[in-house]
């Protein structure tokens, strides 16, 4: 139950940092609320989108724009979009003052209306989250899919009814924030180096994804990853009922795999095999992984077997995670723009065919690469470069013994690039290892631009025009 109570925010002196759409949902919640509200933004919206800037005004929303810096005393609260770091120097300050830090998620759950089952994990986060909001469909229960994906959790959370399931994607910069936030059901799904620039290290990376479980008791649920040596380490402070899964061995209580059926078993010597894991259609071990996690989460959450299995043989994946683009002239383009860190970009090479001429780099996020080559594994034919990341890329892959890397001047070189080299029968795939806001706002532009130019490549092919190519 959420202890928050909305009434501490009237007539209060809240700033907003960030104005995504988590940071426009804040200010129009907190606006509902009567506090006395300020917004924050880098950009110049006031400029760049009348429309927005008119809905601020409406408000009656004070603006620090375009580096303004907003005076670090005054405030009650501060409330930080998940993209924003909490440290920098103006919001430390505003803390240090007296001002009360929360984010988007916080303030979701202070609502006290629906039921959260947060999904969290370095990779996997948006896959499991679909594939659980569309198990609760296929059953027919109140459900909404929110967070990292769908709409923001605070808005999901004003529609929703006491009894409605929030399937939440749930990202450590929002757990960051939160201090009260207790899901009914949480899942942790791996760790993997990532955010690194922000969080500084493992540990604290960790602790970090460790708070999606930090206030759950006993009549909680934790679905986590056996497999995962670190994931297990973190459950020892769990006080929540603990729910594995397991890709590589059976458990007594849990999702595993047995005889090439994935398996549901709630520990009392009974099992359940819901499909054969031939039949699912996310390829690849990690997706497995996925699949696994979201049937535990489900059937945990009160979901019958029966509309796990039939949603797990139907589900076909999320735009830009494998995401299948097209074929021109034999060679296949797959766009795995969601792999925005070095581990889930790996994981894009494991479940693909040999011959991969690799599209990769991005916002420096300062990860170590050599890992990520040394998972080629003469899988990748060709490394093609983009972005703030590119040389540091082709130094680790030299340094690999990786010498077939090319930068490029951004997507359009990349793909043709990709295209000039490619034979019938290999795959260009665009699986950054990285994310995208060096270039793009988001890893769905970057997706979109990708899909785009390989359209504009189809349809030249197509048209008759010689192709670059030459088979050696």
């Amino acid at each position: 139950m959420a202890t928050g109570n909305r009434h501490e925010y009237k007539g209060k002196n809240v700033l907003i940092v960030g104005l995504g759409k988590s940071g426009v949902a804040a200010t129009e919640y907190m606006s509902s609320l009567g506090a006395n509200i300020s917004v924050c933004d880098a950009r110049d919206i006031a400029n760049e989108d009348a429309q927005e800037a008119g809905r601020l005004r409406h408000l009656g929303a004070r603006a620090f724009l375009n580096g303004e810096t907003p005076p670090a005393d005054g405030w009650d609260f501060v409330i930080v979009s998940p993209g924003v770091p909490p440290n920098l120097p103006f919001i430390e300050a505003a803390v240090a003052a007296g001002a009360r830090l929360t984010g988007d998620l916080e303030l979701a759950y202070e609502l006290d209306r629906g039921v959260f089952i947060a999904i969290t994990g370095t990779n996997g986060k948006t896959t499991v989250t679909a594939l659980v909001g569309e198990i609760f469909r296929e059953a027919g229960i109140d459900s909404a899919v929110t967070g990292n994906i769908g709409e923001p959790v605070i808005l999901a959370a004003l529609a929703a009814g006491k009894r409605r399931v929030l399937v939440t994607e749930v990202s450590s910069f929002q757990l960051e924030t939160t201090t009260r936030f207790r899901p009914k059901i949480s899942a942790l799904l791996n760790i993997t180096p990532d955010h690194l620039d922000r969080h500084v290290n493992m540990e604290n990376y960790g602790a970090i994804k460790a708070k999606v479980f930090a206030n759950q008791r006993r009549d909680d649920c934790l679905i986590f990853n056996a497999d995962d040596e670190t994931v297990v380490r973190l459950t020892k402070t769990c006080a929540a009922t603990l729910v594995p899964f397991s890709r590589t061995r059976v458990l007594p209580c849990g999702a595993f795999v047995e005889d090439g059926q994935i398996v549901l078993a709630r520990g009392d010597g009974e099992t359940r095999s819901l499909i054969r894991v031939a039949d699912l259609r996310i390829p690849g071990d990690h997706n497995l992984e996925n699949a696994l996690a979201a049937a535990a989460i489900a059937h945990w959450g009160g979901v019958d077997a029966e509309a796990i299995a039939r949603t797990l043989a139907s589900f076909k994946g999320v735009a830009h995670r494998m995401e299948y683009v097209g074929e021109v002239d034999g060679v296949r383009f797959v766009n795995d723009s969601k792999g925005t860190n070095p581990d889930a970009a790996g994981r894009a090479i494991d479940a693909s065919d040999p011959n991969i001429l690799l599209i990769a780099g991005g916002y420096d996020k300062h990860a170590d690469f050599r890992p990520f080559i040394r998972r080629f594994n003469g899988k990748v034919s060709k490394l093609l470069l983009l972005g703030q990341t590119a040389e540091t890329i082709r130094r680790a892959a030299e340094e690999e013994g990786f010498h077939r890397a090319t930068i490029c001047g951004g997507m359009e070189e990349c793909v043709e690039r990709a295209f000039e080299s490619a034979r019938p029968g290999d795959t260009v795939l665009l699986s950054p290892a990285c994310a995208s806001w060096d270039m793009y706002r988001c890893f769905e532009e970057r997706g979109e631009h990708f899909k785009r130019v390989v359209e504009a490549l189809r349809r030249r092919e197509d048209g008759g025009r010689t192709s670059k190519r030459r088979e050696e």
